[in-house]
């Protein structure tokens, strides 16, 4: 944080980073389960690699719209195009459960027996979490199995596209270039997050 203040950083690293608290880090969702995207406006505007919205550019593409090739720039919200499938998933809040799950485990137990314990743990846990009817929670092991996490999650399910540079900009230098820096490349893709009444997922 020094050194990055020494070279101009207005903000501290709890403000890029803070557990449960706001920060930077909940502007970034997990983007249909396989790449991020970040949130960069208050209307749901997400940002995203050119590739990780590949799939959604190719499904709307037509011999006589061909947005691979040529791209695609929607001119108004009516013509975002929805995505059958396609959700982000931000993370609500995260607890340490490590207590909890690895209650009544012992170091005399076989490996089946701990991980029956466990188990059954995580089921407890995730039974007791309180949450709202629209999240969803998991458990996820730490550091081989000696710390655990609870992860509290909201999933939205309407993301359209709002827009891509052409394939020559967003998958400049194919692969190659990917492993170079600087880099040359208009590698992303636009998509917004469609929410229900108060900005819940629909």
């Amino acid at each position: 944080e020094k050194e990055m203040k020494s070279m101009g950083m207005k903000i501290s690293a709890a403000d890029i980073y803070n557990i449960n608290k706001g920060s930077l880090k909940d502007a970034i969702v997990s983007f249909g389960g396989f790449c991020t995207g970040e949130i960069i406006s208050s209307k749901g505007l997400i940002l995203t690699n050119h590739h990780c919205g590949f799939s959604s550019i190719q499904n709307h593409s037509t011999i006589d719209h061909n947005y691979i090739r040529d791209g695609f720039w929607s001119r108004n919200e009516a013509e975002e195009m929805p995505n059958k499938g396609l959700f982000v998933t931000f993370i609500v809040r995260i607890e340490d459960v490590s207590k909890a799950v690895l209650s009544g485990v012992t170091s005399s137990m076989s490996e089946k027996e701990r991980q029956s314990t466990i188990d059954k743990n995580i089921a407890a846990v995730r039974k007791n979490t309180k949450q709202e009817d629209y999240q969803k929670n998991f458990v996820r092991a730490f550091f081989n199995g000696n710390q655990y996490f609870l992860f509290v999650t909201e999933t939205y399910n309407d993301i359209r596209l709002v827009g891509a540079p052409p394939s020559s900009i967003g998958n400049f230098g194919k692969d190659t270039d990917n492993w170079n820096w600087p880099r040359h490349t208009g590698d992303f893709s636009m998509f917004r997050i469609y929410a229900g009444k108060d900005n819940k997922p629909a």
